[in-house]
């Protein structure tokens, strides 16, 4: 799940929450630099937990700022991050794409040898489909040839069908990277269509917004956390067992409150529906 790199009492709050070893990303916000992100990073990583820190290209404005945030990262444990684009027009610096970050071999001099990586099964607001593709083609090359581990982290969607037809033409387009489905964490109907127009979540948004009454009958579409992530389970039980490897929680409804309904369902502390499309957490 996600965290931003000013949420120290939220951090604080996870200790014993979530279990030792749970991977914890530290968003890099549009009011916090690179250096608070690594920082961040760092104390996450000291709490026990795995930290992936976002490093977002247009954010940094120079190279010598991602090489000490990169030194801390390194001085902390950290070998691993998340690489996003970033949406800032113009960019604070010289990099416009994660394509930037991985020329500057930077990552690799540092350790860092985990990268996550932007998935977008519903596209872009702002890049056209053929580069999206383009773009995940070049990060295969990339691991290829360098030997890192990457992975896909999928934009968040309310359309189960989208999420696993994206997965499915990867092979097509020559894309082994696993891939981490972004689920929405619990939360209300509407923090959900805020932060999907915010995001940029195309189609099944625009099916939200048009049919919110009569949500319930559109067998495809999932407005909560519950439905997508049993969705998700499904969806692995056959050949996307291997392509679909975990869940990416947006902590939406708040880092705490994420964080509880995560932990009760890792204690089947829940309860499916008679049909079987949700569940009721029960703490």
């Amino acid at each position: 799940m996600e965290v931003t790199s000013h949420d120290r009492e939220a951090r604080r709050q996870l200790v014993g929450q979530l279990a030792a070893g749970t991977p914890i990303y530290i968003a890099h916000t549009p009011n916090s630099t690179v250096a608070d992100v690594a920082e961040a990073a760092c104390e996450v990583e000291s709490d026990g937990f795995r930290a992936f820190p976002h490093l977002v290209a247009r954010r940094i404005p120079d190279q010598r700022s991602l090489d000490q945030a990169l030194a801390r990262l390194r001085a902390g444990g950290i070998d691993r991050a998340l690489l996003v684009a970033g949406d800032l027009r113009p960019p604070a610096g010289p990099f416009e794409s994660t394509l930037d970050l991985l020329a500057t071999g930077a990552l690799e001099a540092h350790g860092i040898r985990t990268l996550g990586v932007a998935g977008h099964p519903e596209g872009h607001q702002r890049v056209e489909e053929a580069m999206l593709w383009q773009s995940l083609q070049e990060k295969q090359r990339y691991a290829d040839r360098t030997g890192a581990m990457l992975y896909i982290v999928t934009q968040f969607s309310f359309d189960a069908d989208v999420v696993t037809g994206w997965v499915r033409r990867l092979d097509h387009e020559g894309i082994r990277l696993p891939v981490h489905v972004g689920i929405m964490g619990p939360a209300t109907l509407a923090t959900l269509i805020r932060y999907a127009k915010v995001c940029g979540v195309g189609a099944s948004l625009q099916a939200l917004l048009t049919n919110a009454n009569t949500l319930k009958l559109m067998r495809n579409l999932k407005s909560s956390a519950e439905e997508m992530l049993l969705a998700m389970a499904r969806a692995r039980e056959g050949a996307l067992a291997t392509r679909i490897v975990k869940p990416h929680f947006f902590a939406f409804g708040g880092v705490a409150q994420t964080a509880r309904w995560l932990q009760a369902i890792r204690d089947g502390a829940f309860e499916l529906d008679a049909d079987g499309d949700t569940f009721t957490v029960r703490r």
